[in-house]
Formats: C-alpha cells, structure tokens, sequence
C-alpha cells in the first residue's frame, strides 16, 4: 500500500499587516499630501499634534541627561521632528519600506536614525523611552502582545491611543490594518485581561476629547520596572 505524504500547508494571514500599511499609503487612505506619505488627521490637526508635542517636551527636559527614544510607527514623522533636538538619539521604526526611505531623505540630523522593522515582532533597539503614538490600535491583540513582551526593555512607555469617551469593554481583538476597535466600541487597555501588563507607576499626561466628546484620545506614561 502506498503510504500517505503528510503535507503540512503554511497558515498565512489573511492580511498581513505590512501589507496592509502599505497599501493604506499607497491608496491614501489616511489622506494625501504633495510628499506621497501621510499618516493622517490624527498627525497634523494643530489640536492633536500641539499638546501631545508640549507634553512630549516636557517629559524630554525632566532629565538632567537627554535620553534615547525609540518612537515605534513614526509614521511620516510629521511629530517626531519636532522632538529630535530634545533627544540623546532618536531612533524612528515604522513598518512601511517605502516611507522609511523616504523619512531617511527627507529628516537627516544629528542623533536620528530610521529603520525599517514590523515591532510585533522584530528585535527592537535599545533606548530609555518607547513612543507609541496611535499605533496599537490598529494591530491584533496577538501582536501587541508581542510587542509587550519587548517594551520591558525600556524605563518608559509613552502610549497614546484612540479610545471610546465612555464606559467600553476593552481589548476586543481585530485584523490588523483592518480599522480599530473603535469600530467595535473597544480601545486598548493594556493593564487589563487578556494582556494585564505589569508596570511600576502609570500617569495620564494628556487627554484630547473629540467627535462631541464621544471619544477622546488618550496619552499615558508607564514607568517599568
């Protein structure tokens, strides 16, 4: 009797996220500008981009010595360049090989560097404080984990996420680069189940109501341990 070939099939995602990013900047879904690469509303409307800046800068010049940040999903660096020079090194990760390529022609000064990596779940460069500006809520809650299991590395987190403005469940999985949990009246809490990530101090910094006061965009800073 001819015995059986036990052929195993490779398990792909049905959308990948790299593919997914970069057809939301190939389709401009997040909208257009004369640079081919933008990275939405949430990146340049003066109301958003403004506090989170002065925020950021505040938190930069507490420390008697600048300190490295890595910023993971710098998107088209609209806000990054604003927070370079208050910086030891300031290393920009994004997905998307095309608008790294780009932010490398576009943004060169002293200390920046730019590299290509998917976060969930490449190695990351080491650094003191991790960016995550809207970034988590596009990807599943498989992949953020995986990132967790990477942000203990750093002495901070800076997280800023889109969340419901009222009482929601939060955490609902989705595909990644398939809108966020927004659609599913959910946002991401990372201290709560399934993740429950363990942290040694958590302070809101700054919250940006919006839509009529229906949702609200949140950042908070986590101290590791």
């Amino acid at each position: 009797m001819k015995k059986k070939e036990n052929k195993t099939k490779s398990i792909k995602k049905p959308w990948p996220t790299k593919d997914a990013m970069e057809q939301v900047y190939e389709m401009k879904l997040w909208g257009a500008n004369t640079s081919g690469f933008y990275s939405g509303i949430g990146s340049h409307h003066p109301d958003l981009v403004s506090p989170y800046i002065a925020v950021l800068k505040s938190f930069l010049a507490s420390f008697k010595n600048p300190i490295t940040v890595c910023d993971l999903g710098c998107g088209d660096f609209n806000v990054g360049k604003e927070l370079v020079t208050n910086t030891k090194k300031y290393i920009a990760i994004d997905i998307v090989t095309g608008l790294i390529a780009h932010n490398k022609e576009t943004f060169k000064e002293e200390g920046l560097e730019f590299h290509c990596l998917d976060i969930a779940v490449d190695n990351l460069p080491s650094g003191d404080c991790a960016l995550l500006r809207q970034v988590l809520q596009h990807i599943s809650n498989a992949e953020v984990q995986g990132l967790l299991n990477k942000l203990i590395n750093f002495k901070y987190v800076m997280l800023t996420e889109h969340l419901p403005g009222g009482d929601f469940e939060p955490n609902k999985d989705i595909i990644s680069g398939q809108g966020t949990r927004l659609k599913k009246e959910s946002g991401l809490d990372l201290l709560a189940p399934p993740f429950n990530f363990k942290v040694k101090a958590e302070k809101e910094l700054l919250s940006v109501r919006l839509n009529d006061g229906k949702e609200v965009l949140v950042t908070t800073l986590y101290e590791m341990f």
